[in-house]
């Protein structure tokens, strides 16, 4: 399982990475096209906007994996004895089954850009809401991936970056 998801790690930072790649040289063409040849080409403000979904849909698993996602922690752990891992398991639980219920969904949105281009690069709009798609997987992987571990007494289900910092 360890090879998988550092599989995956390395996958979604890759891609996250190319996204970032991607939006940076959009924006670098916007302001030199507006600020130094006073022609921005419309199509840069459509890839910001892909690049953006991607770069949000790549990163989203590896924030809940690095414990950089929005989270009320400062409450569930300081409470007593083991209800701070408890609730970490609750929280992996919630957070997977919800992106499980989601999946069909995403699908069904994203089979709906079939029919559909972007205006400015006209680009199928089915690969443009696979952004959604992958974020929900994504955040399914990891989140099943700390609910496992967390179950089968592999991990204590605190986030990958604070994990490493105790064991230095």
């Amino acid at each position: 399982m360890r090879n998988v998801i550092s599989l995956i790690v390395t996958i979604s930072r890759f891609a996250t990475g190319a996204a970032f790649f991607v939006l940076m040289g959009a924006v670098l063409i916007q302001v030199l096209g507006r600020s130094v040849f006073h022609n921005s080409p419309v199509w840069t403000e459509e890839l910001t906007r892909f690049a953006l979904l991607y770069l949000a849909a790549f990163g989203a698993g590896l924030s809940l994996r690095s414990g950089d996602l929005v989270n009320v922690d400062i409450v569930a752990e300081s409470l007593p004895g083991a209800w701070p891992r408890r609730l970490r398991f609750l929280g992996a639980v919630a957070t997977a089954l919800l992106c499980a219920m989601l999946v069909l969904p995403a699908w069904k949105f994203t089979s709906i850009g079939v029919m559909q281009t972007s205006p400015a690069l006209g680009w199928r709009m089915d690969l443009i809401h696979a952004s959604t798609l992958v974020l929900i997987v994504s955040l399914l992987i990891f989140a099943s991936a700390r609910a496992l571990s967390m179950l089968f007494g592999l991990s204590d289900g605190l986030p990958h970056n604070r994990l490493e910092e105790e064991h230095r």
